[in-house]
């Protein structure tokens, strides 16, 4: 009886299972008949239809900027609004509250990351992200989704990033390839300029700093005649913050000033023992030693700098200065006279002009696509989106008659838009977002056709970089990354680096700075300086074949 009952149970529950099969199978196909002839209404992607207007549906994507410093929100400026009414996109911004590379370091053995990243492309963290597969080949995306991004990317650009797997992990900003670079050259100013306070400058007599006299006499001046500013100690000079890796105001900014090679007869010149720049390091060991070097530059990170630096705190700095747009502001609203302005800064000994870097087709930054995005669709057609001349304008200009007006065909901020950037450019952030407050696939080179032209207090800061600027393409990415055995060797002696650094600027003497710098190139030729040296002339000799091709 029980049998039978079960028997009979079991049959109509198999009945009612096949003809929910039936109806949820007829149900499925349903859906996806709908969804497919939803997917038909929407135009395709093609090499002339950008991807980005055939899904305008609401998506956030995450993204990551691998700059502690960075703090900007989208969403609350018309720019960042007006790009999501136009394409449907939103961003959450992420940035590392401390250490990037330690923050990097973690996400990386997580094996998982944001949406997007955008990393300085020197990072050793751009490597390790491509070989552990953890970002997709823009390439590929473009193939599959959006191949209106080969009609506005730069092929240049795509080449000089390809990897040996003939994929494409980041697309550049602020990059110039060979071609953009003669062309604008004389147009583009270097981001790399010795600065003072131009009204303790001219108090002490406007003195010759390029010289190592004329340098510490300087700063014992100005700390003399002006030891507090506004209650607090005088910063008699300033540098890029130091990380663990380093300083790049003593590095790559302090040999570019003294004009020292990169390159000797066809081989890497090894800068940091040029006679030149020991000479220098030594010259600022010395300011030490007389108390013009403050404990602050040693530990402050950039936000405290920005805080000193709109104080005036600083006499001079060796620093980018477009970093110090908002507090250049602040001072020129306070006191005109209060500003930093740029003068000729540490030189050789033959009294050579700089060498300064210009946008070199690497750029500074790039950004990949991770594999763990939500969407790869929307993710490359917002890429495409961006690099466009569109999308350049866009970020760079706001919305046509509310941000800005074509006047005679050429588009132009708002007057009262112009006048809030040229007068407080963090208010200006705050309530347009244009002009490059969204800078992680800004093109440098494009927005000139649009950008107004330089004022002050900015313009003599720029104006005084103009044809100092020189490319040093063929040497980017010459140092290895990753976990190759130069990759580590390379790693371990910019760790040294960046202790031995601070040490050679303390040490109490010429003698005992020496010791400190042979010590230190005992330790680098022990981690296996030689095979990075191998590394980099290989990599220098590549790069000069695929600039010549790309030029």
């Amino acid at each position: 009886m029980r049998r039978k009952f079960f028997s009979k149970g079991f049959s109509l529950l198999l009945v009612l299972s096949l003809v929910l099969a039936l109806f949820s199978g007829c149900s499925s196909k349903t859906n996806e008949n709908a969804s497919d002839e939803k997917d038909a209404d929407k135009p395709k992607a093609t090499a002339d239809a950008p991807g980005w207007q055939s899904n305008k549906d609401p998506i956030t994507f995450d993204w990551y900027v691998n700059f502690s410093w960075f703090a900007h929100k989208w969403g609350d400026d018309a720019v960042s609004k007006y790009v999501t009414d136009k394409t449907g996109v939103s961003v959450n911004f992420i940035s590392p509250a401390g250490n990037e590379a330690e923050k990097m370091n973690t996400m990386i053995a997580s094996g998982k990351l944001p949406d997007f990243i955008t990393i300085g492309w020197w990072e050793d963290a751009v490597k390790k992200m491509i070989e552990g597969e953890l970002v997709l080949p823009l390439n590929e995306l473009a193939d599959q989704y959006d191949p209106y991004f080969y009609k506005v990317a730069d092929g240049a650009k795509v080449e000089w990033y390809k990897q040996e797997d003939g994929n494409t992990y980041g697309y550049p900003n602020a990059s110039s390839s060979p071609k953009d670079f003669d062309k604008y050259k004389d147009l583009k100013p270097s981001n790399q300029t010795f600065l003072v306070r131009k009204d303790m400058y001219e108090a002490i007599g406007s003195p010759d700093m390029s010289t190592p006299e004329g340098f510490l006499k300087a700063l014992e001046a100005a700390k003399k005649e002006f030891p507090e500013v506004n209650g607090a100690p005088l910063i008699p000079f300033g540098l890029n913050e130091f990380t663990d890796v380093g300083n790049t105001s003593l590095e790559g900014y302090l040999q570019n000033f003294l004009n020292i090679p990169m390159e000797k007869d066809g081989k890497v010149y090894d800068r940091s023992q040029d006679p030149e720049y020991l000479a220098w390091l030594k010259t600022f060991r010395e300011a030490n030693d007389k108390g013009l070097l403050a404990k602050d530059i040693f530990i402050d990170k950039r936000p405290q700098m920005e805080e000193k630096i709109s104080q005036g705190r600083y006499f001079a700095m060796l620093y980018q200065r477009s970093d110090l747009a908002a507090q250049q502001h602040a001072l020129y609203a306070k006191d005109p006279n209060s500003v930093y302005i740029a003068v000729d800064g540490p030189a050789n000994s033959n009294g050579d002009g700089p060498a300064l870097a210009g946008d070199s087709i690497s750029g500074w930054t790039v950004t990949l696509i991770s594999k763990d995005v939500k969407d790869k669709e929307r993710a490359i057609q917002f890429l495409t989106y961006m690099i466009s001349e569109e999308g350049q304008m866009d970020l760079y200009m706001g919305k046509e008659g509310e941000t800005y007006d074509m006047v005679n065909g050429k588009p132009e901020f708002k007057p009262e838009v112009l006048e809030l950037l040229n007068k407080d450019r963090a208010a200006f952030d705050q309530q347009y977002g244009a002009s490059f407050k969204y800078w992680m696939l800004m093109d440098t080179n494009m927005s000139l056709a649009w950008a107004p032209p330089a004022s002050e207090p900015f313009k003599q800061m720029e104006d005084w970089t103009k044809g100092k600027t020189v490319s040093y393409a063929e040497f980017d990415g010459i140092s290895p990354t990753g976990t190759s055995a130069e990759g580590v060797a390379a790693s371990k002696i910019a760790q040294e680096w960046g202790k031995t650094l601070p040490k050679l600027l303390l040490a109490k003497s010429d003698k005992e700075f020496d010791k400190i710098f042979n010590d230190f190139l005992k330790k680098r030729d022990s981690f296996g300086y030689e095979k990075v040296e191998k590394y980099q002339q290989e990599i220098y000799e590549k790069n000069k074949e695929k600039l010549d091709a790309a030029s």
